[in-house]
């Protein structure tokens, strides 16, 4: 006795095989821990109130008549603060965020001794960095965001 499967039989089957393949591997990754797949921040309420807050710096660094320049340099990544504001009540911290790696993150306080900010070549993996630069002057708060590729 030999048993015979048409098409549509074996259509049936390779699609229910298919749809067991899928199922079997999002139930494994929806219950193991090792996968965190969540996409929200941990305090996010917290984080969406300070939206407008960075929304009014970013404003403000867009309104000053120099603008902050941030440039990948031989000895690093440089960042030029505007030339006509007084380097010494410039406060703030420039942070690095390594978009494939969050470990490389680092974050350093601003300390000038002139216009501009070396952040080392020593400190800098080669690839794609997201740069931030909150900041203060005068008590008004600004912010810059930039990404630069560093080789």
């Amino acid at each position: 006795m030999s048993i015979k499967i048409n098409w549509g039989t074996a259509i049936v089957i390779a699609f229910a095989l298919f749809m067991s393949f899928i199922l079997f591997f999002v139930f494994r990754v929806q219950s193991d821990s090792k996968y965190d797949n969540e996409l929200v921040t941990e305090e996010y309420y917290k984080k969406e109130a300070l939206v407008q807050n960075d929304i009014n710096s970013e404003q403000n660094a867009n309104a000053l008549p120099q603008k902050l320049a941030i440039a990948n340099t031989a000895e690093g990544i440089t960042v030029s603060f505007p030339k006509d504001l007084d380097f010494k009540k410039i406060k703030g911290t420039v942070s690095l965020y390594r978009p494939s790696n969050k470990k490389l993150d680092f974050a350093n306080p601003i300390a000038l001794s002139n216009s501009d900010l070396l952040i080392p070549k020593k400190n800098l993996v080669g690839g794609l960095w997201d740069i931030t630069v909150a900041w203060t002057y005068d008590g008004k708060s600004y912010l810059n965001k930039e990404e630069v590729y560093f080789q």
